[in-house]
């Protein structure tokens, strides 16, 4: 065997070791960040050093087992001393909405909890408010929005002109009524009308319990009204205006939570998803594969925005109208 051969082998074999190594580099880089960023359901940096949790609500709430885990988690954490819940969101599902007020209460039996919000806090994200001790909104928040919604599709005329005829055989009148497949009847009016009423009246008495306000008496509430956090201080539905430095000032005075204690962000303990720096990871390893068309990063993110997309039954989401 020439010198050269020799050379050209010891090359391609170091280069196989060099791809193998990469590999391996890249694999315990995503071990390590989806340990750290998954592994406790929160900030793992100050251990149980004692602190404020915060968790954020934001985009279209539904019923989040993982965030409920969460919450509970924090309720049980002797060294989280008061929980901020930072909300921006239109609202969502009533019955997410429902979730996490329920959460939110049985946290606040035992630690003093107080809502901020952010550009909108509408709808289903005010019964999350709604659940805390204090709410504070900026003066330009969009809140209210009080009412429930429930919404489908009649395509009956769109089937005629296709050609579509839809038979179905049903146990009464009122099974799968109102439907999409046929003009809504008398019947099906009715019983969605009363599912709403009923909704709504819960809603309402959520608002006059704990604001201690006659709903009656603020202007617009009852049909489903917004208004801006100004308008909301004077109509007692929040009770201050300000940011994070107006949240932590009422935990310090009000509740006696020490000045010392830091703010650390809670998130939901989840399945793995691509983002931060595993998404980098993953571009890396996809790179090494010969995988460059393929974008890993934005699987789990896309999954993700489908899921909030299902908005199944009662809603409680604030739609700004149209021109």
């Amino acid at each position: 065997m020439t010198l050269e051969t020799e050379t050209v082998l010891d090359r391609r074999r170091m280069r196989r070791s060099l791809s193998l190594w990469r590999a391996l580099a890249v694999v315990a880089l995503v071990a390590s960040v989806a340990a750290l960023a998954f592994g406790g359901g929160r900030a793992l940096s100050l251990g149980d050093e004692s602190q404020i949790a915060r968790v954020s609500v934001e985009g279209l709430i539904t019923e989040d087992r993982d965030q409920l885990k969460m919450l509970k988690k924090i309720e049980a954490a002797d060294h989280v001393k008061g929980l901020i819940v930072f909300i921006n969101s239109p609202g969502g599902t009533t019955t997410g909405g429902e979730a996490l007020f329920q959460a939110i209460r049985e946290i606040s039996e035992v630690k003093p909890v107080v809502a901020q919000f952010g550009t909108v806090a509408a709808s289903a994200a005010y019964i999350t408010g709604l659940a805390t001790d204090h709410i504070v909104a900026r003066g330009n928040t969009i809140t209210g929005s009080v009412g429930v919604i429930f919404q489908w599709a009649e395509v009956s005329e769109l089937l005629g002109k296709i050609g579509v005829k839809m038979n179905e055989v049903k146990s009464g009148p009122l099974k799968a009524n109102p439907s999409p497949f046929q003009p809504v009847d008398e019947a099906g009016r009715r019983t969605a009308e009363a599912m709403v009423a009923e909704s709504q009246k819960w809603f309402v008495g959520l608002v006059n319990d704990r604001r201690q306000i006659e709903t009656s008496g603020v202007p617009g509430l009852e049909e489903g009204r917004v208004y801006s956090g100004r308008e909301a201080l004077t109509y007692k539905l929040i009770d201050a205006i300000g940011g994070e430095d107006e949240v932590l000032r009422w935990l310090r005075e009000e509740r006696g939570v020490s000045k010392s204690l830091k703010v650390v962000e809670w998130k939901p303990k989840r399945d793995f998803e691509w983002g931060g720096l595993g998404g980098a990871a993953a571009w890396a390893m996809g790179r090494l594969l010969g995988l460059s068309d393929l974008d890993l990063s934005r699987m789990g993110a896309n999954a993700a925005s489908v899921e909030r997309l299902r908005l199944d039954g009662l809603v409680s989401v604030w739609h700004p109208a149209k021109n």
